[in-house]
């Protein structure tokens, strides 16, 4: 089976991208499932259960959905291998665009949208600068200069990258993203013992344990305070 991990920010347009690549995969006989994690609340799973594609979601609640995601993808993988699928999408929340919940040795897709701010590849961390492909969306929107300027701020961050545009709502470029995306020699049985290509935000402060009280008194732990100067 071949896993593949899809993250970027939020309202972006990974999931019709995704629901378009799936439908290219479907026309060369490969079956796809989704497993869509997020923090409060999702429905997206419905899409894809109405496009018949086999779902499951995931809630993160009051934890990163990037560390659910790497706490939860090995059982993940296993439901996948349990169905015989020929290939596993996973598409992650990707909220404070910190996380990177790709893995390595396992292709892994950032998506961006052209509406986002000509400035916001430099903002994005490692879920933009160790992705396999960067696809970006949105830009039937905007002029073609902006779209090239964009890809432009992309390609410097991510230069390694293939970048791609793609149409959400018509699906013009999801058939090229499929033939990237399915490699007939990976077979992932298994997670265990793989490694996250960058590690997560370290926190264990008191704010994570529930405190809401502000002030010195109350904060201890991993503690980050701003340079104010003198």
């Amino acid at each position: 089976m071949n896993l593949i991990v899809f993250s970027g920010p939020p309202s972006s347009g990974k999931t019709s991208v995704i629901l378009k690549t799936i439908e290219a995969l479907k026309q060369r006989e490969i079956s796809v499932g989704v497993v869509k994690f997020d923090c409060l609340y999702t429905d997206d799973d419905i899409l894809y259960e109405k496009a018949g594609i086999p779902v499951k979601k995931g809630l993160s609640g009051a934890l990163c959905p990037d560390h659910y995601f790497a706490s939860n993808i090995e059982e993940v993988v296993q439901w996948g291998n349990d169905l015989e699928l020929d290939m596993l999408i996973t598409e992650s929340a990707g909220l404070c665009n910190r996380c990177s919940p790709y893995i390595k040795n396992i292709k892994g897709v950032c998506v961006i949208d052209n509406l986002s701010g000509i400035n916001t590849p430099k903002k994005i961390g490692p879920m933009l600068k160790s992705a396999d492909i960067v696809v970006i969306t949105k830009g039937d929107i905007v002029s073609q200069a902006e779209r090239e300027v964009f890809a432009s701020k992309v390609s410097s961050v991510n230069p390694k990258a293939v970048t791609m545009h793609i149409n959400g709502l018509t699906g013009q470029g999801a058939y090229e993203l499929s033939t990237l995306l399915y490699d007939e020699d990976q077979e992932v049985e298994t997670v265990e013992g793989m490694e996250l290509r960058f590690p997560m935000p370290s926190a264990l402060c008191s704010y994570c344990l529930g405190e809401t009280r502000i002030g010195k008194e109350y904060q201890m732990g991993n503690i980050r305070k701003i340079d104010m100067g003198d």
